[in-house]
This record gives C-alpha cells, sequence and structure tokens, in this order.
C-alpha cells in the first residue's frame, strides 16, 4: 500500500501458531484421528485393528505440515513484498524509536504484536522437573506412556485427547471446571467423550507440588486425604501470559499490566503512535482475533479511519471430538446483560449425515434476543469449526432467525442442524390451537 514497513522477529518467523500452536496441533489431531477410526471402524462394516502407532512418524507428520506452510511467513517472502526484516529482539529507546540487532528504527506508527507464552502455575516442585509446554511438546519422537496434562481449557483437552488417541495414558488436572467459557451442555459432552474414551479428568482440585518418582513424575493433590497421581510426564497447559518482557514499555509510556498492553478500542496504547495487537493486547487469544486487529490498525494507521474492535460476532473452536464451535453471547452471559431470552436446541441425533457418519452426540443451541434477534450460537458436532461462521456473519449483520430458517440447506449436510435449530423458533405458533382454526377455516374457502 506503499508504507515504508520493518519487522522485527526474534524467533521463529510464523510465531507461536505455526511453530507451536495451532498448526502442529490441528496435525497431530488429526494423526490421532486417524487411530481412532482405525479401532472403531468395525461400526462400518470394516474389521477394526490396533493401529500400530509410530510416534516418531507422527512427529515427522507435524513437521512436514509446518515445513509446507512456513514459506507463506517466511523472511524471503515478507522481503520480496518490499519489508525490512530484522532477526533480533525489539526494545523501546523512546516514544517513537527502537533498538533491534544493532539497528535503530524511528517510525511514525510502530504495532506491538509479540503475542503470548505458555503460563506455568507456581506449583511447588515444578520446577525441578523436565515438564513440556506447547513450545517444547511437538518435539517429543516418543510417545509418553502416562502424561499427566495440567489445565482442562481447550490447549489442555486437545492434547489429551490426540495424546490418548494415540496410545498414551492421560490423565486431566483442572483447577476449577474444563471449558469454563463454553455452554455447560458442550463441557458436559466432552466429559462424556473423554470418560467413553478412557481420559482421566479431576475437577476442581488443588495441586499441592509435583516430585519426580521412579516411573517419572508425581502430582500430590491436596486435601483431607492427599491423592497421588503418577505419569510419565508432564504437559502444563494453564493458560497464556502476555509477552511484554525485554520491550523496555516505560521507554515509550506504554501502560500494561499482567493482561498485556492497555489498549483502547481502536487498538492504541497509552502512546497514540503505538498500536497493539493480537495476545499482547488483553483481550481474546486467538490467532484469527490477532488478524482481525491487523486489519483494523491498517485502517487507522495508513487510511486515519474510525476503526473499532467489535466482539460481539467473535467464534472460537475447541479442536476436540467432537469439535466445540461458539460465537457471540452464551445464554448465561446474554442474561447477565439484561436480554430476555429465548434457547433454540437441534439435536444432531435427528440429523441425517450424522446418522450416516455415526457421529450422532451433538448439538447445536441458539441464544435469541427480543423480535428473533440472534446473540450466541454453539454447535458440538464434527467440523463444528466449519459451520459455525454463517452464524457469526448472522450476528454481525444483524440477520433474524427468520432468514436462516428459510434459507435452503444442502442435504444431507451435517450444517442443516443450523436450520433446522432456527426452524424451531417457529414450532410453537406453527402447531398451535391458533393455527389449526386458522388452516381449518382457510381450507374451507380453496376450492
Amino acid at each position: 500500500m506503499g508504507a515504508s514497513v520493518v519487522l522485527i522477529e526474534k524467533g521463529k518467523m510464523g510465531g507461536d501458531c505455526l511453530n507451536t500452536g495451532c498448526v502442529p496441533s490441528k496435525a497431530l489431531i488429526a494423526a490421532a484421528k486417524v487411530a481412532h477410526s482405525i479401532r472403531h471402524a468395525e461400526t462400518f462394516g470394516i474389521r477394526s485393528l490396533e493401529p500400530e502407532v509410530s510416534f516418531e512418524k507422527v512427529h515427522d507428520h507435524v513437521h512436514a505440515v509446518i515445513a509446507k506452510i512456513a514459506p507463506n511467513d517466511s523472511v524471503e517472502r515478507f522481503e520480496s513484498l518490499g519489508v525490512t526484516v530484522i532477526a533480533g529482539t525489539a526494545r523501546f529507546l523512546s516514544e517513537n524509536s527502537i533498538e533491534a540487532a544493532g539497528n535503530q528504527i524511528s517510525a511514525r506508527r510502530i504495532v506491538v504484536a509479540t503475542g503470548s507464552k505458555a503460563s506455568v502455575p507456581p506449583i511447588p516442585g515444578l520446577d525441578q522437573i523436565d515438564f513440556m509446554t506447547n513450545e517444547s511438546v511437538f518435539d517429543m519422537k516418543n510417545l509418553p506412556k502416562r502424561l499427566i496434562v495440567i489445565g482442562g481449557g481447550p490447549i489442555g483437552l486437545e492434547m489429551a485427547q490426540a495424546f490418548h488417541r494415540l496410545g498414551a495414558e492421560v490423565v486431566v488436572l483442572e483447577k476449577f471446571s474444563v471449558l469454563p467459557k463454553d455452554e455447560p451442555e458442550a463441557a458436559d459432552l466432552i466429559r462424556s467423550f473423554f470418560s467413553g474414551e478412557g481420559v482421566d479428568i479431576h475437577e476442581n482440585i488443588s495441586i499441592a507440588r509435583v516430585e519426580r518418582v521412579t516411573a517419572g513424575v508425581a502430582v500430590i493433590l491436596e486435601g483431607e486425604k492427599p491423592r497421588k497421581i503418577e505419569g510419565t510426564h508432564i504437559l502444563v497447559a494453564a493458560g497464556r501470559a502476555a509477552a511484554t518482557q525485554d520491550l523496555n514499555l516505560e521507554a515509550a509510556g506504554i501502560q500494561y499490566d499482567k493482561k498485556g498492553i492497555k489498549v483502547d478500542a481502536g487498538l492504541r496504547t497509552s502512546n497514540k503512535r503505538v498500536f497493539a495487537i493480537g495476545d499482547v493486547a488483553s483481550g481474546p487469544q486467538f490467532t484469527h482475533v490477532a488478524g482481525y486487529h491487523a486489519g483494523i490498525v491498517i485502517r487507522r494507521a495508513l487510511f486515519g479511519l474510525p476503526a473499532k474492535i467489535n466482539y460481539s460476532a467473535l467464534p472460537w473452536v475447541t479442536y476436540t471430538d467432537p469439535e466445540i464451535a461458539h460465537t457471540g453471547l452464551t445464554e448465561s452471559a446474554a442474561k447477565e446483560t439484561g436480554h430476555h431470552v429465548q434457547i433454540l436446541h437441534a439435536a444432531l441425533e435427528e440429523n441425517d449425515r450424522a446418522q450416516a457418519e455415526r457421529h450422532t452426540n451433538g448439538f447445536a443451541k441458539i441464544v435469541l434476543g427480543s423480535r428473533g434477534r440472534i446473540l450466541g450460537a454453539t454447535i458440538a458436532a464434527p467440523n463444528a469449526g466449519e459451520m459455525i461462521g454463517m452464524w457469526s456473519l448472522a450476528i454481525s449483520a444483524k440477520v433474524k432467525i427468520g432468514a436462516v430458517a428459510s434459507m435452503i440447506a444442502a442435504y444431507p449436510t451435517l450444517s442443516e442442524i443450523s436450520k433446522r435449530a432456527a426452524g424451531s423458533y417457529y414450532t410453537p405458533s406453527l402447531f398451535s390451537q391458533r393455527t389449526r382454526c386458522v388452516v381449518g377455516l382457510i381450507q374451507r374457502f380453496i376450492p
């Protein structure tokens, strides 16, 4: 667009998402699904087998996917686009200048997009063992015999199910409840699935300490009768912390706290020359949010347009099996904000495609406000993440439920569950006594 741009990166190009986050985790999940399908092929008339998993080759598959995508984020590509790329740690010198790798750069506009890192809880003894986070787990070439996952959020649950399907015993330890930001029905469904597959979940627990044992490691749970849970490896998936260290934000007059850099609705920091986007900007920590933020900054910094963030239709997906996809407000959030709430619901077992593929445990839940206004949606189903986008568009475009109910959905598809849920909005009136009387009257006069 004609601007002079310098990009500073101290680690690998592509950051967390490409190298240690979204891409490798979804590649691992894909391998785990194949193993799970082989074990349960008999449902379709095909002999089931216990798959022979070469975890080293699974590792190679994961890193081959990263390598395939990496050129899109490479130094060479960005330099070919006219960007000056500097490998090094950026450090503010003043309100409009930065030092990196011996270079001093002054700029009218600066964007901080340093992301986040795995948060490590202050558990006694944890620093005395070799635990894993998302930054190291994808480098493993040997399958853990018994994996203890600390954290029952999306990352912890995704990794727990994937490693279990690849052959590991898995225990999940969660201080509160699993998937606390999702609808309770979705969390209940995941609990049921994990229990059926053999993943052991412990919720509302407190960890007293971690210690070494002969088998590997042990987590001691607090209580009147302390429990010891042993394993061979520990994966810490207890949230993310904004990456603000080493930036010398004070020199630029940029305010921040433990949640990240403080920004206004236009993503400006307390220093009006500087924007912050993505995980470091104290908001929702998703790659697609970082991309959304980037669009806002481009409009503001290059064109001077008054663009602002709006999370009313923000989607997120937990890539377990089944997937849990959500957008907008949950039922409880809608009630807390004063909406008169109506709930629409459709069960996946009523969907013909789901029956054909033997994936019938799931649902669509739609949260409505007054006059059919769509406030939020949750879908629990295979590939739910591919279906939630329609509901995000409906919320952002202020489309009412009638438009979804009247659309033509391809048959047989899992996405018909959305139309079925929307159609249930009219069920009480369509099959009421009043409707029967009206239809009966009309029939007398129609030849």
